[in-house]
């Protein structure tokens, strides 16, 4: 059984929710108790839907500890489950059936969630973050297709999402609208295409889900990394290095392509990974897309050439793409933006980590100059090397 050190003893509500919880001091009851648990969502709704506030409110009542979850042999279907669902980010298949029926799958199904954030968070890399996040907005955008319309506005009001009923559907303010579908750049999902109505846009209900589901990961995602000590490392260190290897094996099929007269090999690791990301269909966010173009302008691309770039990317519209493209480059606009600093790419969680380069510089294109002049001191030339 894995011993926490008593000033290094963290409490499970912190991983069960976005926000820390508070410390679960008094004894344990039944698995199954329910002291002071919001009533409007059962167990069986909080198993599908684990990162609404009264989850962390239902384990609090139980009083499950971290301790207990990361080594009771109780807990180890919920281990076992959050394990897997880290390694279903990664994966392309389909998610395991997360419909429980007996109360007991349920709270495994339940805990899982905090299991799946605490190696998440140990792991410390945003792509896996945001993979995980996805993967878990998805499921739950499946799940709310069954589920009733008063769940979908409860859940709604969580995400601080101003989302009503209507007829055959619902409505969403506009402002929320914008704000939850910026990386969708597809025709239908711009604004002056939407039918609006005091304020407010009208969405079929799979377009409302489909909206929710992007608020859900924003939510999930935000609340990551959370901090995680020694101990806990420890307690997990065989899940820890088999997920480490899947990430590694994963992001090795990542390789950037050549994309003209530009030398990949000088980029630094965060327009790497971004132009990786892209050209293997990943989603970027929009951070990223802006971080990226701006990088290829000043590095000799023209306007078409960044174009192409894009071409595969998720969400793709030629029209949305060129105008920002056109925008950043200085084309359309009186600016000519550059990409943004290091510091500002850590604080967005672009930089995927830095290597020994990184560590001298404060702009990705000082790395790109300076690997320009490691490569003409070993002997290639200064026009390709530009």
């Amino acid at each position: 059984m894995v011993r926490f050190r008593k000033d290094l003893r963290p409490t499970l509500g912190a991983f069960a929710m976005s926000s820390g919880d508070s410390t679960f001091a008094v004894p344990r009851r039944g698995l199954l108790s329910r002291p002071c648990v919001p009533s409007t969502v059962e167990l069986a709704g909080l198993a599908k839907y684990p990162f609404l506030q009264e989850a962390s409110a239902f384990i609090r009542a139980e009083h499950v500890t971290l301790e207990e979850l990361l080594s009771e042999p109780a807990y180890a279907r919920a281990r076992t489950i959050g394990r897997a669902r880290v390694v279903e980010s990664l994966e392309k298949g389909p998610d395991t059936k997360r419909v429980a029926i007996a109360p007991a799958d349920q709270l495994s199904q339940l805990l899982a969630y905090p299991v799946a954030r605490i190696l998440v968070s140990a792991l410390e890399d945003t792509y896996l973050t945001r993979r995980f996040a996805l993967r878990e907005a998805i499921a739950a955008e499946s799940l709310l297709e069954q589920d009733s319309d008063d769940l979908v506005l409860h859940i709604a009001a969580q995400l601080a999402m101003d989302l009503r009923r209507e007829d055959r559907g619902f409505r969403i303010h506009f402002s929320d609208f914008l704000r939850f579908t910026s990386t969708m750049r597809d025709t239908p999902w711009k604004l002056i295409n939407q039918p609006v109505e005091r304020g407010y846009v009208r969405l079929r209900r799979e377009k409302a889900l489909r909206v929710m589901r992007n608020a859900i990961q924003r939510h999930i995602e935000q609340g990551l990394p959370l901090p995680v000590n020694d101990d806990i490392l420890a307690a997990f260190k065989a899940d820890l290095e088999h997920i480490r290897r899947l990430l590694e094996a994963k992001k090795a099929t990542f390789k950037a392509e050549d994309i003209g007269k530009v030398s990949i090999t000088r980029f630094p690791p965060c327009m790497y990974n971004l132009l990786a990301q892209i050209q293997n269909h990943e989603n970027v966010p929009h951070m990223g897309r802006f971080a990226i173009v701006a990088f290829l302008h000043h590095i000799g691309l023209g306007n078409e050439e960044i174009y192409r770039v894009f071409g595969d990317v998720p969400d793709f519209a030629a029209d949305v793409t060129r105008y920002q493209i056109e925008h950043i480059t200085g084309t359309s606009s009186p600016t000519e933006y550059t990409p943004p600093e290091c510091s500002t790419m850590k604080s967005y969680g672009i930089c995927p980590g830095p290597d020994r380069i990184c560590l001298t510089i404060k702009h990705p294109l000082s790395y790109y100059r300076i690997k320009g002049r490691e490569r003409r001191a070993r002997g290639e030339s200064a026009s390709t090397a530009t």
